[in-house]
């Protein structure tokens, strides 16, 4: 078997799975070894090089991932909370690194990746961004500094197609807002505001969400103290980026103990 992980996309014939698979193809480092569609789709047994346009590239789609599974090194898994929680069964049985950028998960569907991190590497941010993971950093020292006094909002803006809110790297920004200033978010959280809501509570981390066009996505964080503001921003401007960093955590995964981590652990941080 060749040293280069060979690596399988889900959803593959979708947005991001084409980013996922045009990225391990182009990599010297991994091999594109499967690539998952939904059952029934029309790329169903024809060769994704041909079903994206272009040419053969010797992986045939297909609508069983156990199969694709079997001899993967790693999993790329962009799709949605119930699809990723059975490829994470299916990886983890595989003993295969899986890479989880889907958003939409509740908190009792993220703690179901526990007993599957036992036996294999899993991967779970609801941002792939190498820079946005940085930001969370960021945005964790910036809370620990300053007191409650100072508002926090949390700024998301997508494109019209996104069906959840807050997006799943806002709340990991609330997250990490939170985390830096020693509280649970969920007890802390404001969101949905509408008509007539009263004065905003002190300590609270807001939430706002734009949808429209085709942004791809716009974080901001807002520290808002009395005749000051300081925000910190991340903007991304080509989804490949979410591809790369995906792409980087199954490389790193590969050396790395069973367990949960995130893309704070693939950057060291």
């Amino acid at each position: 078997m060749s040293e280069t992980p060979g690596l399988v996309v889900t959803g593959a014939a979708g947005r991001m799975g084409r980013l996922l698979m045009a990225e391990t193809l182009a990599s010297p480092h991994a091999r594109l070894t499967g690539a998952v569609v939904r059952a029934g789709h029309d790329w169903v047994g024809r060769d994704v090089g041909e079903a994206m346009g272009g040419a053969p590239v010797g992986v045939i789609a297909t609508d069983d991932p156990l199969e694709a599974f079997a001899t993967a090194q790693g999993i790329l898994d962009c799709t949605t909370p119930e699809a990723s929680l059975d490829f994470a069964r299916l990886a983890a049985q595989a003993r295969a690194v899986h890479v989880c950028g889907t958003t939409g998960f509740t908190q009792a569907d993220l703690a179901k990746f526990e007993p599957m991190g036992r036996h294999a590497v899993i991967i779970q941010s609801g941002n792939t961004s190498l820079g946005l993971n940085l930001m969370l950093g960021l945005t964790r020292k910036v809370a620990a500094a300053l007191d409650a006094d100072w508002d926090i909002e949390v700024v998301e803006a997508h494109h019209r197609m996104k069906v959840d809110a807050p997006s799943g790297a806002a709340l990991m920004l609330g997250e990490a807002a939170a985390e830096g200033r020693g509280v649970e978010l969920a007890d802390v959280t404001d969101a949905g505001r509408d008509g007539i809501t009263g004065a905003r509570r002190r300590g609270d981390i807001g939430f706002s969400s734009i949808r429209g066009g085709n942004i791809v996505g716009e974080h901001d964080v807002i520290f808002a103290g009395e005749g000051e503001r300081l925000i910190l921003r991340h903007i991304a401007t080509d989804r490949g980026i979410f591809a790369r960093g995906a792409l980087k955590a199954a490389l790193w995964g590969q050396s790395r103990a069973p367990g949960v981590y995130s893309m704070m652990d693939v950057l060291g941080l």
